[in-house]
């Protein structure tokens, strides 16, 4: 993953599990006017994303060899501001829902001045090899608990 750094591993801010990344722009991903092509955004979550796994012990190796897919079933977008080339954007992600069936993560994007530059919101299904919907608890139980703990809220408010 070029550019990307963990910032910190998954903590609570207030009841929500939070991880935070910091990502250089490259060059590559800028068009002709010199900013962030649009589409790379969805690229940064899907690093952000997979970092949190990792950190969560739940690879998509794992993943795989329980023949579990994460379809996305609806992405969300909000373009705030721009970036462009060398600027380093700070990448949060957290886990919005689990149902045993669906995950939802949402993410928003800084600049390095603190600017929320991005939000975005990725659903995804899950389902077996042949694309199947699946109920995780029974599907795999280890990753169900995975799930489970990247969206557990802190009950003691």
């Amino acid at each position: 993953m070029t550019g990307m750094r963990i910032k910190g591993g998954p903590a609570y801010r207030g009841n929500e599990l939070v991880t935070e990344f910091i990502r250089k722009v490259n060059y590559y991903e800028t068009d002709k006017m010199g900013i962030t092509h649009h589409s790379n955004y969805v690229r940064y979550m899907e690093e952000a994303r997979t970092e949190l796994f990792e950190q969560m012990g739940i690879s998509y190796e794992l993943m795989g060899k329980a023949g579990l897919l994460l379809p996305v079933t609806e992405l969300e977008c909000k373009y705030r501001h721009s970036s462009t080339a060398g600027d380093r954007l700070r990448i949060e992600v957290r886990t919005l829902e689990y149902t045993g069936v669906r995950l939802v993560f949402g993410f928003k994007m800084y600049g390095e001045d603190g600017e929320l530059i991005f939000t975005g919101k990725v659903t995804h299904g899950c389902t077996d090899a042949q694309g199947h919907p699946v109920i995780m608890r029974r599907f795999s139980p280890e990753l169900d608990h995975g799930f489970k703990a990247m969206a557990k809220k802190d009950r003691e408010e």
